[in-house]
């Protein structure tokens, strides 16, 4: 899986775009990562970035925009309405896909390190980096601004994490840096048919952590509770990590509850939007849909789309784009306005379309475009693509028969063992539709490798550097796509026994496809590794594909005699 994290720096400046621009460029000239938004106040004279990429990119983009906004924000001039403590106020990471919030945690401690170390601005660590439970709260490290900051710096229990122990003139210009990580947090407004802001407020109450006051005899009108301490007393609320209030929209003339979710692994989305649903329910209230505001991580659209699918007891193994669709509907994402998954998904929004359209080239075809394309009189796309594309419908095809087997009548209470398949045989057909054109690619690294100039010694070992690589990489290709549809054999063979009867013979099918993808694939490692000089490595490649297509001789055969019995039994 690909490491994604967002980072949402906040610069205090939100006036002159100059400084605005300059910042914003010294992150995306850095490289490797995609701004997704800018958002500046003039009002808070603060800029919001949000950018995105690689945990590597991600740390040295941000620290390239710490270091411009230390050069162009003096922070003795700055005034504005949001609370701040340094040019560049908070640099929160947090992870989106394949990496946790202990690793960004981790990350960040690191780089609130090197901006002390290279840049000597002064940093706290908040959050899931707070070295000190106490600064896990930003406001603690950001206690009386940057005003407050020639007291703290001396002070041992105040002192930046990373500091100098006194209030320096590098401190002074550019103040200090709250570092941290976070959860995603989710900003989420569910939409009522009422107009009532206290009837909205009530459901907020109801479901929010931190709860309502505790009364004395009447919910509403009854006198507050205190402890012992004159504290309020408050009934906690049904959603933990969840913040809501509500309020009424002008422009769309209804209440909603407001929400920030704000640990999404406690309460996921779809588990906020149910318990909502539930607690306006109780009120006479119904939950028309829901507004996403901001960007979400895939997963959080994923995981509420299987779950409304498991709720009505369907197969999850379907698209990405079929669960999205899912989601959606259930939760009434577009109630107010169209809901477009690739302006709202940031791992859609950090995508390079011109990219994908060249990663993808052959997959995005048509059948029909696909197959003048291989008969064209270019070399590629060639056997290595049709294999891995033959293995990816094999694997279709056992997905099919499982999906149709999860809902099959008489069947239902075997609804969650098909729906296993049948993610199993997305799985697997995806990876091989990825090799379709990694395995054109992997031709055009050897015609590149033999492109290359040959005229003085170091080009020639160069080259024949170079051309090693390829080829090994030309060779290892096809015996993935051997590896990948080898895997489709243990569901088509289960599809074969125990799926819907009526599609044993898609099943038959679907085993022949994966051996002829194997068969189809193992010539084509084995006249690619004719060309590697590491002859010990080329013979080790070839003897497993070798093996692995007498395997899937067997196991092709064996599918097909079950298949042809079931056949002859109807």
């Amino acid at each position: 899986m690909e490491r994604i994290v967002e980072c949402v720096p906040n610069f205090s400046e939100g006036r002159d775009r100059k400084i605005i621009d300059s910042i914003v460029s010294a992150i995306e000239e850095s490289g490797g990562v995609k701004i997704l938004n800018v958002d500046p106040g003039e009002a808070t004279n603060r800029t919001v970035v949000t950018f995105t990429g690689s945990p590597e990119a991600v740390t040295e983009a941000a620290f390239m925009g710490v270091r411009r906004a230390g050069e162009l924000i003096d922070m003795r001039h700055h005034h504005g309405a949001h609370p701040r403590s340094g040019a560049t106020d908070v640099l929160p990471l947090i992870p989106v896909a394949g990496i946790t919030l202990e690793e960004c945690a981790e990350l960040a401690r690191k780089l609130a390190e090197r901006i002390y170390n290279e840049l000597e601005i002064p940093c706290y660590c908040y959050e899931a980096a707070a070295y000190r439970p106490e600064r896990k709260n930003l406001a603690v490290c950001r206690a009386g601004e940057y005003e407050a900051l020639p007291e703290k710096m001396s002070d041992p229990d105040k002192a930046p994490d990373f500091g100098p122990g006194k209030f320096t003139e590098r401190a002074a210009r550019s103040g200090a840096t709250n570092v941290g990580a976070r959860d995603f947090l989710i900003a989420v407004n569910f939409n009522l048919n009422t107009t009532s802001t206290r009837r909205a407020n009530a459901v907020a109450f109801d479901v929010r952590e931190k709860g309502r006051p505790k009364r004395e005899g009447n919910p509403i009108t009854g006198k507050v509770v205190k402890d012992a301490d004159g504290k309020t007393v408050m009934i906690p609320g049904t959603l933990k990590g969840c913040k809501a209030i509500g309020w009424y929209i002008d422009e769309y003339g209804i209440a909603q509850v407001s929400m920030n979710i704000t640990d999404i692994n406690v309460t996921p989305l779809h588990k906020a939007f149910d318990e909502v649903c539930r607690a306006a329910a109780e009120r006479g209230l119904r939950v028309t849909g829901t507004e996403i505001v901001g960007l979400i991580p895939k997963r959080t659209l994923i995981e509420a789309g299987k779950y409304f699918l498991e709720k009505q007891q369907r197969s999850t193994g379907i698209s990405e784009d079929e669960i999205i669709r899912m989601a959606v509907r259930s939760m009434g994402l577009d109630d107010l306005k169209p809901f477009n998954p690739k302006e709202k998904v940031i791992e859609y929004m950090m995508e390079d379309e011109a990219e994908m359209e060249k990663k993808e080239r052959l997959v995005r075809m048509t059948c029909k475009g696909f197959a003048y394309e291989t008969a064209s009189e270019s070399a590629a796309p060639g056997g290595g693509s049709i294999s891995a594309y033959m293995g990816a419908l094999a694997a279709a095809l056992g997905t099919m028969v499982a999906n149709l087997s999860s809902h099959k009548r008489g069947w239902d209470e075997r609804w969650k063992e098909f729906s296993d398949y049948a993610e199993q045989g997305q799985a697997v057909m995806k990876e091989l539709l990825t090799l379709v054109d990694e395995d054109t690619a992997a031709f055009d690294g050897i015609m590149a490798a033999l492109g290359m100039p040959k005229g003085s010694a170091e080009e020639i070992e160069a080259r024949k550097a170079a051309l090693e690589k390829a080829t090994r990489y030309a060779t290892e290709v096809p015996l993935r796509t051997i590896k990948a549809a080898c895997k489709a054999f243990p569901l088509l063979k289960a599809m074969a026994k125990e799926g819907n009867p009526n599609s044993v013979s898609d099943a038959g099918v679907g085993a022949l496809a994966a051996k002829s993808a194997v068969l189809g694939a193992e010539p084509n490692v084995r006249i690619n590794a004719a060309g590697l000089a590491d002859r010990e490595t080329a013979k080790a490649l070839t003897d497993e594909a070798a093996r692995l297509a007498e395997e899937a001789e067997r196991e092709e055969k064996e599918i097909i005699g079950i298949v042809n019995g079931k056949i002859s039994s109807l």
